[in-house]
């Protein structure tokens, strides 16, 4: 199956930022009144295919965003080889392993859709396994409207400690990871927008 097939999950871009009273770019904390409002309305989500998607910015598709941060205050960088999916976000750097979101029709809440799509992307992409990511925090949302790719996607983003020794690039084709001490996070500057965006928002307001 093309990966403009998979049937993803999106919420309407009016419903999710209030007919745009709660537009915001950049990362905003789960800590907000209006991140948490944010937060109720997905679950209002649709079931879409991608490729419809893509190039309809009346809807934002919704995809975790992990940042893995290990026991020697280091942050997993990864660079996106050209074997991975986005095409438009190769060569580039980031501090976010995720990915886009599918139903789980069994789940009884939302935090559970979000939660299992989250660990199932951290399985195939760096090896975590269901017991490693069970601290796993959300601690908000990235968005950013001012390009292409950020139009149609809105990121729900999560942080969690991890044993650097439990952490592999899966997919070495699609992959290449290095762990970064968090005080040196900015010094790389071809991050893709997200991270730059939660590097500003995060590390270097010690957050």
């Amino acid at each position: 199956m093309s990966k403009f097939d998979e049937m993803i999950t999106v919420v309407l871009r009016k419903t999710i930022f209030n007919d745009e009273a709660y537009q915001f770019d950049g990362f905003k904390s789960i800590q907000d009144e209006e991140t948490k409002y944010i937060y109720e309305t997905i679950n209002q989500y649709e079931t879409k295919r991608r490729g419809d998607m893509e190039e309809d910015p009346s809807y934002k598709q919704l995809i975790s965003y992990c940042i893995l941060e290990n026991e020697n205050d280091e942050v997993l960088v990864y660079e996106r080889l050209t074997g991975g999916g986005e095409g438009r976000l190769h060569g580039l750097s980031s501090i976010g392993v995720g990915g886009h979101m599918n139903d789980v029709p069994d789940a009884t809440n939302v935090e559970e859709v979000i939660r299992e799509n989250a660990a199932r992307e951290l399985e195939e992409e760096v090896g975590l396994n269901k017991q490693d990511v069970e601290n796993m925090e959300l601690i908000g949302f990235i968005n950013d409207d001012q390009n292409e790719v950020g139009k149609v996607h809105i990121g729900v983003v999560f942080k969690l400690k991890v044993d650097k020794e439990s952490v592999e690039a899966i997919e070495t084709d699609t992959l290449k990871i290095n762990w970064v001490n968090q005080s040196e996070l900015s010094h790389n500057e071809n991050y893709e927008t997200w991270s730059s965006l939660i590097i500003d928002g995060i590390y270097r307001r010690g957050e």
